[in-house]
């Protein structure tokens, strides 16, 4: 008997879900040949020799807690403590990646038409994740060092937002750090309202020329509650996918149950992993290293970027993280000029798919540093540089 198909009954949220340009550019820059400036992939050969820390012990093999390994909750609350965030081993939660927060994050706290603020530009897979649950996002703008407290004042006021997201050290895609004197104005703005911050940090232990603290903008707070996600995929396996998030005391039942309905727990083999990284005597050399390469390789695009677009745009050096944001002074990078450049054999994010709201400059661009040589450098800028010509002057 022949049975036609029947279309599937679909949450209404599914004609929100957008697909993660960052994830279909991958697909393509994993292939030989290609110079890839699009993803933030860290360099393999700067990851720390983890042989050490890992745990032979069978009985990770087993199911886990939901929270996490205990070793592992209490390694990264030191780490977080450390960080200027003090916090409990019992306010920590494992994650598979810092992504999975994100989601455990909006199921906490968004509904359909949920106000919500985020920087312009802003990480481009948080957008995906607020605006498949419904969220209406707000932009805040972002400069150099950090939004304007006083705009974010009048955001909270106008629209009382359910959260505030925020990514206040060496800000994706910008670059931007926040200065100290900026986080604590937005704490005490917050704390003058009800939104819950989310502060995403997940390049901080890749900090190259900043001198002035980053105390996390959470540790500032007095009233508000707050969710705070970092991760360990920028510095030594993104492949473990393991991160985490520490909370508020009062949200963090409802940050585990979610964990318990989404994946039951994080692998437990690489949560012991870490955690042994955390605590072995080599972390800090296996940080200064890779700090040390990933300032050569700043440095090298930097010089390249000089060479070829010092005539076509404008930015700034970045003092941490992984990325380089460009904004061309006359020209366009749109994914038409990533088609073109990629029938070339290079690849980038245009800039566009990091605004929230319908108002997308396309006048802006993200490069990452961490993953080319110098000479795959110069090569891919040069042939970026005269894609963006060409497309827009067609």
């Amino acid at each position: 008997m022949n049975h036609s198909p029947t279309a599937a009954r679909l949450a209404t949220r599914i004609e929100r879900l957008k697909p993660s340009l960052v994830r279909e550019i991958l697909a393509v820059a994993n292939k030989p040949g290609i110079i890839s400036f699009a993803g933030g992939l860290p360099a393999p050969d700067l990851m720390p020799d983890m042989r050490d820390c890992i745990d032979p012990d069978t009985a990770l093999d087993q199911y886990g807690a939901s929270e996490g390994e205990t070793a592992f909750r209490s390694a990264v609350a030191e780490w977080i403590t450390h960080n200027g965030l003090p916090v409990a081993p019992s306010q920590v939660l494992a994650l598979s990646g810092s992504q999975q927060g994100l989601d455990l994050a909006a199921k906490l706290l968004i509904d359909d038409g949920t106000p919500v603020v985020t920087e312009s530009p802003s990480y481009l897979a948080a957008l995906q994740v607020f605006e498949l649950f419904g969220a209406s996002v707000l932009p805040l703008a972002l400069g150099r060092d950090g939004p304007d407290p006083a705009t974010l004042d009048a955001l909270l006021r106008q629209h009382r937002p359910a959260c505030v997201y925020l990514i206040p050290s060496f800000q994706n895609p910008s670059g931007y750090c926040y200065s100290p004197e900026v986080r604590k104005v937005i704490a005490e703005v917050l704390d003058r309202h009800d939104a819950v911050l989310i502060e995403d940090d997940p390049y901080r232990s890749v900090s190259l020329d900043v001198t002035h603290p980053m105390q996390p903008i959470c540790s500032y707070l007095k009233r508000v509650p707050w969710i705070y996600l970092g991760s360990f995929s920028k510095i030594l396996r993104p492949g473990w996918r393991v991160g985490y998030l520490a909370a508020s005391p009062q949200l963090m039942p409802y940050l585990v149950r979610l964990k318990q309905a989404s994946d039951l727990h994080t692998q437990r083999p690489a949560q012991a992993a870490v955690a042994n990284w955390l605590r072995h005597a080599q972390r800090d050399a296996d940080l200064a290293r890779l700090r040390a390469g990933y300032r050569l390789r700043r440095d090298a695009m930097q010089t390249a970027l000089e060479r070829h677009f010092g005539d076509l745009a404008d930015w700034d050096v970045p003092q941490g993280g992984l990325f380089f944001w460009l904004r061309l002074r006359q020209h366009q990078a749109t994914r038409s000029t990533l088609d073109a450049t990629l029938a070339r054999g290079v690849v980038f994010m245009p800039g566009e798919s990091f605004y929230p709201g319908p108002m997308k400059p396309t006048n802006t661009m993200r490069l990452n540093y961490s993953l080319s040589t110098p000479a795959e450098m110069e090569r891919g800028l040069a042939i970026l540089a005269d894609c963006i010509a060409a497309v827009s002057a067609a």
